[in-house]
């Protein structure tokens, strides 16, 4: 196993109510996440278990001028092999407006939906300058303020931008803290070949905390302020999100090569525990 270096992000130390590594093991210690409610090991082959995966389907940028289309039941895009999930961004154009092809999964209403607990992701990470790989995570439904993003809450287990190899980010946002106001609260690891080897990257989610860490070591954790949705809208269902993007204001600061393409994301298994308080 890969050394892991722990670099907090400035945004972690300085945004509202963050609660360092120390705060993480007293937290979680009130719960227990023993019981395993839903998984996909990906011991199959073909097409992701439809009873488990959907699509998002589209090319018009996600929010974050992005470059890809995103298909459906496209083995080209996502397929299971060898034991994994590959999820598969190709520079080709199906559609005139986008360059490049990927997939994007989601687990909601597919049974693996739930309110706080542990959500395990083993992966490797695709690189290239231009790739934008994720898993994460949104609500099920929107309810609170204009009941649209970023109100209602993400939680990013797990995303890399190509042009900084091997920089891990965890991150959370919400209406009081999130990215286009530049106070999301985000933490940084450093893992040496998450290209090129399997990571179990995970969040454990409480009522009252967030925290990210790779291969059981922490690197991240918020707390909630006490303050209401717009702080803190992490109580109620959520499902988790594998994709690829590219380009996008964050994946293609530094241009995409082109030559570098396709790239994989591969995933070994998504693991979902229940939340037990001990």
């Amino acid at each position: 196993m890969a050394r892991v270096v722990v670099v907090f992000s400035s945004l972690l130390l300085s945004a509202a109510a963050p609660v360092g590594p120390a705060a993480g093991p007293q937290a979680r210690s009130r719960y227990t996440f023993d019981k395993l409610v839903w998984r996909d090991e990906f011991n199959y082959t073909g097409r992701p278990d439809s009873t488990k995966w959907g699509y998002d389907v589209g090319g018009s940028g996600w929010g974050n001028k992005e470059l890809q289309y995103y298909t459906k039941n496209r083995l080209e895009n996502a397929r299971v092999e060898g034991g994994n999930l590959v999820v598969e961004a190709r520079r080709e154009a199906l559609q005139p407006e986008n360059a490049y092809t990927s997939a994007r999964l989601l687990a909601r209403g597919k049974g693996g939906s739930q309110t706080y607990g542990r959500f395990e992701v083993r992966a490797q990470l695709p690189g290239g300058r231009g790739t934008w790989p994720a898993i994460w995570m949104l609500p099920d439904q929107n309810g609170y303020g204009n009941k649209s993003w970023p109100d209602n809450g993400e939680i990013d287990i797990m995303e890399h931008v190509g042009y900084d190899p091997n920089v891990i980010h965890a991150s959370t946002h919400c209406k009081s803290y999130y990215f286009r106001t530049n106070n999301q609260k985000t933490g940084t690891t450093v893992i040496p070949d998450a290209t090129t080897a399997f990571h179990v990257y995970a969040i454990e989610w409480t009522p009252e905390t967030i925290t990210a860490e790779i291969d059981g070591q922490l690197y991240f954790a918020a707390r909630n302020e006490g303050t209401g949705w717009q702080a803190w809208p992490w109580d109620k269902p959520f499902h988790v999100l594998l994709n690829v993007a590219v380009g996008g204001e964050w994946g293609g600061q530094k241009g995409i090569d082109e030559a570098a393409f396709p790239q994989q994301m591969l995933v070994d298994y998504v693991r979902v525990y229940e939340m037990k308080k001990r």
